[in-house]
């Protein structure tokens, strides 16, 4: 079965059986149920403007399918469209607040492989649907009943160049105060991209052009979405990258397929680590505007070390970024984001955007005249242990996690989001996946083997719950 819907989206497999798959059917209902939801907003407002809805997709060979489906599902609602065609996550999040629509639909399926795609909804904010305006959607789902309008009241369709949204986006992030262009054209950094084939190799490449970056060596720049490697930016994945950098190049920037996760390989090759892509973007941050920090529960302690150091309180959220927003205006951060290279910089807008962190540790980097080894030197070592078990449809999981806090009672634990534990200096927490049918296991401590251990004696305490009740 690979069809998650959730208050994240949905995403799945293409092609096969509705309802384990995901198929032109499950498109077009979500896609009505989310324009059902957008019409209930309207009419509580008492507004009777037409509604408009901004899309923009990733360069997955099924986009351009479900594109046609998911503007023509808003059309038969009565919605008019925009769709500025290949984008990336941010610039569609930044088009929605340009444009003054009333939400957004970006068709991508993040940093799954090519064969999945999916639909991430936004509100007029130009961010993710709230916990319970996603529910809502799910619910209407179930129902499969949707009031489509007669042909007098069609939406229209629009289509904007991409190139212009991109431009629209790149020069905002350039205006911002924190990023000093003249000083990252004075570096003259000679720099290698890997765009895993998708709209990154249209964004990324404009965005360094734009910050004076001319040395540019493209891997996978081209969008026509044969990913070249599995698309999730991880160490594994990212070889090809790290040796052309250990060629003579400064640095190697990486992103997933809508762009709003970003890894780092550093001058000798080796990986700045996905973790520290925020905290580095944070600690440039806080040394010119002190404020709150904000990370997910199964991110780094490292942005809390360098917030405490920078005399700021660092807050943590559930996994998610619609829930890493809702604690950053709740405490007015400066920055935050998601220990997975998503860079939140409130200043541009509320949303991962892999462009302006590119911008915000290029601009560190050059006005400190630091390589990234130098850089990365400057920070705390952690280690995180990312571990998955695969869930079976009859475990109980809130029974499970019943279990594993009385193994540990004597911790301090946190329960907004499956369970977190946390011991001294090291962690784990425990987590249902939002998009996968998985159970997550992370673990962090001062070194690889102390928190793999640590990792392995919470999926020991798993695999002894499931066998008592085998």
């Amino acid at each position: 079965m690979s069809l998650i819907k959730s208050i994240s989206g949905i995403r799945g497999t293409i092609g096969e059986i509705t309802g384990d798959n995901l198929t032109p059917i499950d498109i077009v209902n979500f896609t009505a149920a989310y324009s059902n939801v957008l019409r209930k907003k309207k009419r509580e407002k008492k507004i009777r403007q037409r509604i408009c809805v901004v899309i923009g997709r990733d360069a997955r060979a099924s986009g351009e399918m479900i594109n046609k489906l998911v503007s023509g599902t808003l059309i038969s609602m009565g919605i008019n469209v925009i769709d500025i065609g290949l984008s990336t996550t941010p610039t569609v999040e930044m088009e929605v607040i340009f444009q003054k629509a009333d939400g957004g639909i970006i068709i991508t399926a993040s940093h799954n492989p090519a064969h999945w795609n999916g639909l991430k909804l936004l509100n007029e904010k130009g961010e993710f649907l709230s916990a319970s305006d996603a529910e809502l959607v799910l619910q209407l789902v179930e129902k499969e009943r949707f009031p489509f309008v007669k042909p007098t009241r069609l939406g229209t369709f629009t289509a904007i160049e991409n190139k212009k949204s991109i431009e629209r986006h790149i020069k905002a992030i350039t205006c911002l105060d924190l990023v000093d262009v003249a000083a990252i054209k004075k570096a003259k950094f000679d720099i290698v991209i890997d765009c895993v084939n998708s709209t990154g190799g249209i964004a990324v490449v404009e965005l360094l052009k734009a910050l004076g970056v001319y040395h540019i060596l493209c891997l996978n720049c081209e969008p026509n979405g044969k990913f070249d490697h599995n698309p999730e930016p991880l160490p594994q994945h990212l070889t090809k990258l790290s040796e052309h950098v250990k060629k003579g190049y400064d640095m190697g920037f990486a992103v997933d397929p809508d762009v709003d996760r970003l890894a780092i390989v550093k001058e000798n090759g080796d990986m700045f680590g996905e973790e520290y892509t925020l905290v580095a973007v944070a600690d440039y941050v806080l040394q010119h505007t002190k404020g709150n920090t904000v990370s997910n529960l199964s991110s780094s302690q490292a942005l809390k070390v360098i917030s405490e150091q920078h005399n700021v309180q660092y807050y943590t959220s559930a996994v998610g970024e619609v829930n890493v927003v809702e604690m950053m205006k709740k405490i007015n951060a400066v920055i935050g984001g998601e220990g997975n290279g998503g860079v939140i910089y409130p200043e541009l807008h509320y949303g991962r955007d892999a462009l302006v962190g590119i911008a915000l540790f290029l601009s560190y980097l050059a006005k400190n005249a630091l390589t990234p080894s130098q850089l990365r030197e400057k920070y705390p070592d952690f280690h995180i242990s990312k571990n998955k078990i695969e869930l079976d449809e009859n475990l109980d999981t809130d029974k499970l996690f019943s279990f594993i806090k009385e193994q540990y009672i004597n911790h301090t634990i946190v329960d907004i989001d499956g369970i977190r534990i946390d011991f001294e200096n090291q962690w784990v927490h425990l987590r249902k996946s939002n998009t996968e049918p998985i159970l997550r296991i992370y673990a962090e401590s001062a070194t690889e083997i102390k928190a793999d251990n640590l990792a392995q004696q919470i999926i020991g305490n798993i695999r002894n719950y499931i066998e008592q009740r085998l």
